[in-house]
């Protein structure tokens, strides 16, 4: 059809599949639209934008306490169940011209890959179709549902196109699943093992984290493959406020590696002191800066099948938090700590520099205190959306 309107580009990506132990060297296709926005890039539509981590593990936690399945879940074709409300054209794809009519564009009814709207069309047909179910939906998560009965529970968590399932009525599971297959084109991965890039190992202990393709990505990406290792992720000669203050000549190799090192903190929080002090000076990076990051990955490197425990424990929420006064010599700028365990399973953790100088150690502590309260309060109220009550008093735990 003509339009008078500006009509997006089409382009086709060839990608390797999320799961690297199903891949078998098998590529996905997908289109995107192009023409957004001047400084739009396909890397930065491919990024996955997803609710708190914390979540997750909140639910591995609750599975292995109860000994419940958690079923894996892949939505086909995700953004193509959302339907459009606005009107939207494109450009004919690359390869499917009409010769004989070059000047028509197509009207698009269903979202692709690239649309600002895409995400929420999506989203919202699938939530609507959960809360026809009977779920209800989480205020603290809205990536959470939950169907409660008299004689059952059953959570869910989406994250775009990613699903896991588990609750007490296996009969109800198997319900919810013959008529999410009848709505929409839904594969069924088994147990979960890898989700999010993030590989679960389970054994009669409990579940195991890690993220080693993940990290070897990032080596490799970095060149330092076969780079030496070291004991600690922060030199004790530190290299951010080295005199070498010249700039680096691949910014965006350094931003692009600092970037992935922040998804590696997912099951690494001993990481996130040294990444958070390396995610200063993304806006104007220097060789002594890079360094640092090195020094970070010569770490990973002899760490690579390092990652997070979680083993069968009570439901009881507390935390620790701490704080190192004027810990950065540029600024005088305090870093605010904490980590928060459920039961013996850590969930929650931070390392972040606090916005004001603080005057004495005991305000940047109280700043500490209260960064760690919020996450608490917030964490409270998600666990009575697990069915977990907590006190109405919680225990934080801080060394002054």
């Amino acid at each position: 059809m003509l339009c008078n309107n500006k009509e997006l580009g089409l382009l086709f990506l060839f990608l390797p599949l999320s799961n690297p132990l199903a891949a078998n060297g098998f590529l996905k296709l997908r289109k995107i639209l192009m023409g957004l926005s001047p400084d739009t890039r396909p890397d930065l539509w491919l990024k996955v934008f997803f609710s708190n981590m914390p979540t997750i593990r909140i639910l591995l936690c609750l599975a292995l306490h109860h000994h419940w399945p958690i079923k894996q879940l892949d939505i086909s074709k995700a953004f193509l169940h959302g339907h459009l409300e606005e009107e939207v054209y494109m450009d004919q794809p690359p390869g499917f011209v009409d010769p004989s009519n070059r000047i028509l564009v197509c009207k698009l009814h269903k979202a692709l890959y690239g649309l600002k709207q895409a995400h929420w069309t999506w989203f919202s047909t699938f939530s609507g179709f959960l809360l026809s179910q009977g779920f209800l939906q989480s205020k603290c998560d809205s990536s959470l549902f939950v169907h409660k009965t008299s004689s059952s529970i059953t959570y869910l968590l989406i994250y775009v196109d990613d699903i896991l399932l588990t609750g007490t009525d296996e009969a109800f599971l198997q319900t919810l699943l013959t008529h999410m297959h009848k709505t929409f084109s839904m594969k069924e991965l088994g147990h979960i093992s890898y989700f999010l890039g993030i590989s679960v190992q389970s054994s009669s202990y409990g579940f195991f984290l890690s993220q080693t393709k993940y990290a070897t990505d990032i080596l490799d990406k970095a060149g330092m493959k076969d780079c030496k290792p070291c004991a600690t992720p922060v030199s004790l000669k530190s290299h951010l406020l080295s005199t070498n203050s010249q700039p680096f000549y691949q910014p965006f190799l350094y931003r692009s590696i600092v970037d992935a090192l922040q998804y590696l903190t997912i099951t690494r929080p001993e990481l996130s002191y040294a990444v958070n002090q390396a995610c200063q000076f993304m806006h104007f990076p220097t060789v002594g800066h890079f360094s640092a990051v090195k020094h970070i990955l010569r770490y990973i490197k002899g760490t690579l099948l390092h990652g997070l425990h979680f083993t069968p424990s009570d439901f009881q929420l507390q935390a620790y938090c701490d704080s190192n006064w004027e810990g950065d010599h540029s600024d005088r700028c305090s870093t605010s700590r904490y980590c928060i365990f459920l039961g013996s399973n850590l969930i929650s953790w931070s390392s972040k520099k606090q916005s004001t100088v603080s005057r004495s150690s005991t305000e940047a502590e109280y700043r500490s205190l209260a960064h760690t309260a919020a996450e608490l309060t917030w964490l409270q109220i998600l666990l009575a959306d697990f069915a977990i009550p907590q006190p109405s008093l919680l225990v934080l735990w801080c060394d002054n």
